[in-house]
């Protein structure tokens, strides 16, 4: 793909409209086929599972993605247990501890501590390693070397040679180990892998995919938070659209083989910091009513993304004002040490001649993912919670909208019903010793960072970059 044909994909992609309105325009005057006779029915898979024993989990990073997890043992009794926990954070530390009755002395500061603890220095059947990015190698290449089997949170580790040392060490050792890759367990993108598979729109041609980041998220994730640095995180291609080239690839189901992408930091930057506009949204902003991203706003007003503030059941204003003073979430956004990217174009291509054009913009006032396949036979596309199936030949079109919340068991699952629908998989894989009942284990996700590798070498310098399987 030549530059120009690269920037006419990325245009397009950009000027996606809405989807109902790209939906109405692809199929005006066109009758719906009858509910009865649509193909894209499929059973959603029940959350319920019944293991031969309560499995038992061993916790290290009790923050959100660490309580997110343990929740489907909270639901399902007598599936699994959490017997052991490791945070450099007390109150987390102690917040799962006493959810789960912990005792004392398996309640780690460190979680190389809780590695060297018990018979063999292992306390569980199962590691769940939902640590900071940079200290996911770390954790998951000890606990394969002391017989855990494991999920670890995504990214898999911050380097090419990581990863590929891990899925190493996972066939050395044998151990199954899943990547929090939860769209892969979403009725929605499952139901449309579904729909692939069974040839309904033929051969694929290309996809475009677009990642709407809410204008809070990214202020929140990608540049006061955890995320906000590519050098002490990993860049955003890979710490927050891993799961987008994730689905990318698994839709195929062939091996990437080239990648061109392009982005800047341009918005978060010193030089557009308001006149006047102190450092910390805490010390009387003159801007601070009209900011957009006023930390007073999201978090004290609103209580909004409070998670890492740990704030005490039904804080005060007072007390969350205090909380958000110590933290580094009232920094401006203009004056803070992140090197992300606002957005972000990278064509793909694969194996099979399909052409991927993908990108993610993050200053969205929504949070949306946004999907087309093209195919020989039909087109499919859709929103991140509804799709429809149209007919090359007929026109003829379908639709998908199972509203997942309303399915028994489904009810506060997150990203669509891929968090818990994950954990079950991932417990029927420990419990049967069977990892072919997961989709996202090591050897299955790796390649969606390998792709993100290559992207993040070809934005940095300006080449088409081989990605290397």
């Amino acid at each position: 793909m030549n530059r120009r044909e690269f920037m006419m994909n990325t245009a397009f992609l950009a000027a996606m409209p809405t989807v109902a309105a790209a939906q109405q325009a692809a199929t005006a005057n066109k009758p719906p086929v009858p509910p009865d006779d649509n193909p894209l029915r499929y059973p959603v898979k029940p959350l319920a599972i019944k293991t031969s024993r309560e499995l038992t989990v061993a916790v290290v990073g009790a923050g959100s993605r660490g309580n997110v997890y343990p929740a489907y043992g909270k639901k399902f009794p007598g599936t699994m247990k959490v017997v052991a926990v490791a945070d450099i954070n007390p109150y987390r530390r102690d917040r799962m501890g006493d959810q789960w009755g912990i005792p004392a002395e398996r309640r780690f500061n460190d979680y190389r501590d809780l590695l060297k603890a018990g018979e063999n220095g292992k306390l569980a059947d199962i590691l769940l390693v939902t640590l900071p990015d940079h200290l996911h190698y770390d954790a998951a290449m000890k606990g394969m070397d002391q017989g855990y089997d494991m999920l670890v949170e995504k990214p898999m580790a911050q380097t090419e040679k990581e990863c590929r040392d891990l899925l190493a060490k996972q066939r050395e050792t044998g151990r199954i180990v899943g990547l929090g890759h939860v769209l892969r367990y979403a009725p929605y993108y499952v139901a449309m892998k579904s729909a692939i598979d069974r040839g309904l729109i033929g051969e694929i041609m290309s996809i475009q995919h677009t990642e709407l980041v809410d204008k809070i998220h990214t202020s929140h994730s990608y540049v006061r938070g955890n995320w906000r640095n590519s050098k002490i995180a990993t860049p955003m291609i890979l710490s927050k659209c891993c799961h987008d080239l994730d689905i990318i690839r698994w839709f195929i189901g062939k091996r990437c083989t080239h990648a061109s992408a392009e982005g800047e930091q341009r918005y978060f930057i010193a030089k557009n910091r308001p006149e006047g506009a102190p450092a910390r949204c805490t010390d009387g902003c003159p801007h601070e009513k009209n900011c957009p991203y006023s930390s007073i706003r999201i978090y004290v007003k609103n209580r909004s993304w409070t998670a890492p503030l740990d704030p005490p059941p039904n804080a005060t204003e007072e007390q969350m004002m205090e909380k958000l003073r110590a933290s580094p979430y009232c920094r401006c956004v203009f004056a803070c040490d992140n090197d992300q990217p606002e957005q972000y174009a990278a064509a793909l291509r694969f194996e099979n001649g399909v052409s991927v054009a993908f990108s993610y913009e993050a200053l969205s006032p929504v949070g949306q993912r946004r999907t087309r396949v093209i195919g020989t036979k039909g087109m499919l596309e859709g929103g991140g919670i509804g799709f429809r199936f149209t007919e090359l030949a007929t026109g003829k079109y379908w639709d998908w909208n199972m509203k997942v919340q309303d399915v028994p068991g489904y009810e506060l699952s997150g990203h669509g019903g891929g968090d818990l629908r994950l954990m079950r998989d991932f417990l029927v894989a420990v419990d049967t010793r069977d990892p072919s009942a997961l989709t996202s284990t090591l050897e299955a996700s790796i390649e969606s960072h390998l792709i993100g590798f290559a992207c993040e070498e070809s934005r940095l310098t300006g080449r088409k970059v081989a990605v290397r399987v």
